[in-house]
């Protein structure tokens, strides 16, 4: 089940609101832990017994490290292996018998098994809750009801954000529902559906049109990357509103996961602003514990590049996103070494295009096929290959596209939201805002009753 359903909006979420805020406070934990089932069940019914085996084996684990402090470490070490095994072999088999076949003669057979929606995200948060008990930042949850339910809770199951037990772990014992609160969730709610139907799924008919011409030009390219790059922004952004705009209906208050990382200065701004939730993960489970930046230039060095290989292997098993993640390691590097010092001398603008350009091409690695296909998308900005500036075909789908081009460009940064701040503007905001927002679901059901099936970006990973 997705979001973006009438399935979902018109049936699973008003049916769950209304028994949630029926039942009495002790019985919502329940309430949502069988309606999160019943959400996955739905869209992912061979695999629910995974989730639950998983949430079992979690629940075991952390009492374990709780109870036999002397052996907690290996019971740490037994749990990762495990949990994480469950991770490598449904998402990276294949992957690693299909290297393995390029060096040894004896070929080994392909597994064919489907991967589960939203694993990768329901396993980190497994992996932090274990570690945080280790560690003694989270008191273990003896209650394996409420373990499901923090593991399992729809809102960012299948997509994220990575919602850390330390965050919501006060929250799941009790939560302050007020009205101001829901219809703030349902704001955000309905600001990340206009996203993803009216705007991320429309560069994503520009994306794929541009993808399959046979007009090749500079600006064939330079569409295909842009419309690709502002895609999987409001795609994945609009699915975290949605995510945070739920948790908030239910009493729920997840952390930020987006902070305008298309105005970002240095790679490493962005990283600050992009996925916040993974890239703070990596940070804290990964990067310090191997050492962080107190050790050795070599051995800091060493320790970016292992978080970035295992960032871009987080993303999928395939080596276009090792070389992604290769990608922005180096960079980072780079920056740490003396690029970042000239950024911050530099005039923002510049800065800001060189981050723009950088992460442009990240995404044509991340979307890559091929190195081949990479190099060739890549080249074909710069007019390698001596092919034309424009063609008729690219000319005549930038000014179809245009409008919604221009519209997420200045979406993607706070340009509006700074407007709308301010004093002459907030009262006429306010007041226009509810019929804003009606409209605005309105569209959006109308283009998901007429169109068709489209899946957030994030539920392959």
């Amino acid at each position: 089940m997705v979001f973006t359903s009438i399935t979902f909006l018109f049936y699973f979420l008003p049916i769950t609101l209304v028994i949630y805020y029926m039942i009495p406070n002790k019985f919502k934990n329940i309430i949502l832990l069988i309606a999160s089932l019943l959400f996955y069940f739905y869209g992912e019914p061979k695999y629910v017994w995974l989730m639950i085996s998983s949430i079992i084996i979690t629940y075991i684990f952390g009492i374990l490290i709780d109870k036999y402090r002397k052996q907690s470490k290996l019971f740490l070490i037994l749990s990762i292996v495990t949990i994480v095994g469950i991770l490598m072999y449904f998402k990276y088999i294949n992957f690693i018998i299909e290297n393995i076949n390029l060096i040894v003669s004896n070929k080994i057979h392909f597994i064919y098994i489907a991967l589960p929606i939203g694993i990768s995200f329901y396993i980190f948060q497994m992996v932090s809750y274990l570690i945080d008990v280790y560690k003694g930042e989270a008191k273990v949850q003896k209650n394996i009801l409420k373990v499901a339910m923090y593991i399992s809770l729809f809102p960012q199951l299948i997509a994220g954000p990575i919602v850390r037990y330390t965050t919501i772990e006060e929250q799941i014992e009790r939560r302050n529902y007020t009205i101001e609160k829901f219809s703030l969730g349902v704001r955000r709610f309905i600001i990340g559906l206009g996203k993803k139907v009216l705007i991320a799924d429309v560069l994503g008919e520009l994306n794929t049109i541009v993808l399959g011409s046979n007009e090749i030009s500079v600006l064939h390219y330079w569409l295909y990357a842009i419309s690709g790059m502002l895609q999987i922004y409001f795609d994945f952004s609009g699915y975290s509103d949605m995510a945070i705009g739920l948790g908030k209906m239910l009493g729920f208050e997840f952390l930020e996961n987006f902070n305008y990382p298309y105005i970002a200065t240095s790679i490493t701004d962005f990283w600050k602003r992009w996925h916040i939730s993974l890239s703070t993960w990596f940070r804290d489970y990964i990067y310090i514990p191997l050492g962080g930046n107190k050790v050795s230039n070599i051995k800091w060095f060493r320790n970016l590049l292992i978080v970035w290989i295992l960032t871009g292997l987080w993303h999928g098993a395939a080596w276009n996103f090792v070389i992604w993640g290769l990608y922005f390691g180096i960079l980072l590097i780079i920056e740490k070494i003396f690029l970042g010092k000239i950024l911050k001398k530099t005039p923002k603008i510049l800065a800001r295009i060189y981050t723009l350009l950088i992460v442009m091409i990240s995404f044509i690695i991340f979307n890559g096929d091929s190195v081949t296909n990479i190099l060739q998308n890549i080249g074909g900005l710069f007019g390698i290959n001596n092919i034309s500036f424009a063609s008729k075909e690219s000319i005549y789908y930038l000014k179809s596209y245009f409008i919604i081009i221009s519209v997420s460009i200045i979406g993607s940064t706070p340009i509006l939201r700074n407007i709308a701040s301010t004093e002459k503007t907030h009262k006429f905001i306010n007041c226009i805002e509810p019929i804003l927002l009606l409209f605005i679901l309105i569209i959006s059901t109308s283009y998901i009753i007429d169109g068709s099936f489209s899946p957030f970006l994030y539920f392959r990973f």
